[in-house]
């Protein structure tokens, strides 16, 4: 089976009801074992929930720089570790003990219960698997924008910059937002409009909107970007 996400309860508690006996994921001494699924938890288990696998978490935090250097398969996922349907956890582990104290009838009181309660916690997993699934796959995705800085040249200095100006904000779309701007002056008395805008990069081509703004003819003559950031 080996160890599920660890990112859920019931991930965290099948690792520290993995090192309830053991002080390494694999073996005798910290390995790549211990790195793969040391980084697949992320942060420091509750030591009040899962007392083992906090334990175990603070002692390989102290290899962390020597994670390259530690034996073992780098390549291997953190699932391809902790226990398999034969091997015992620290649960099950108690049903022996129980059994053999049990009277002389040769039917297993204990193994039933177990085989229910290992049912229970696949469904419980996969539950809490597929919610977490499910709400990260709902989590909104945040635009990708840019801060854009437009020069628009007009034909000569008798060019109505107010009214270049105007043509240009009344532009409107989804995406695009109009910023600060200013007259740059670029000689013979002509000045050009320096203008600020903000844009969602999947909803607005900046190609397209230097065509529309060029379509104002009696004032534009051409437009460039200046300088162009993503937020």
């Amino acid at each position: 089976m080996g160890f599920i996400d660890l990112l859920t309860d019931s991930g965290l508690t099948l690792l520290t009801g993995w090192l309830a006996t053991r002080s390494y994921i694999v073996g005798h001494s910290p390995s790549q074992a211990d790195v793969a699924v040391y980084k697949a938890i992320k942060s420091a288990p509750d030591a009040s929930r899962y007392p083992h696998a906090a334990r175990w978490y603070k002692h390989i935090a102290s290899f962390e720089d020597q994670f390259a250097t530690l034996s073992g398969d780098a390549s291997k996922p953190y699932t391809s570790y902790g226990p398999d349907e034969a091997e015992p956890t620290e649960t099950s582990a108690k049903a022996p003990a129980a059994e053999a104290a049990g009277d002389d009838d040769d039917v297993d009181l204990f193994g039933s219960d177990d085989e229910e309660e290992d049912a229970e916690a696949v469904r419980v997993r996969e539950e809490r698997l597929a919610a977490y699934r499910e709400k990260k796959a709902a989590k909104p995705k945040v635009a990708a924008k840019s801060v854009v800085t437009m020069d628009v040249k007009p034909w000569d200095d008798e060019t109505d910059m107010a009214a270049l100006e105007a043509s240009v904000r009344s532009i409107e779309k989804d995406g695009l937002v109009w910023g600060a701007s200013k007259l740059v002056p670029v000689g013979f008395g002509i000045k050009k409009l320096q203008i600020n805008l903000v844009i969602e990069d999947e909803k607005i081509s900046l190609s397209d909107l230097e065509e529309e703004i060029q379509g104002f003819e009696d004032y534009v003559q051409s437009t460039d970007i200046a300088a162009m950031q993503k937020l």
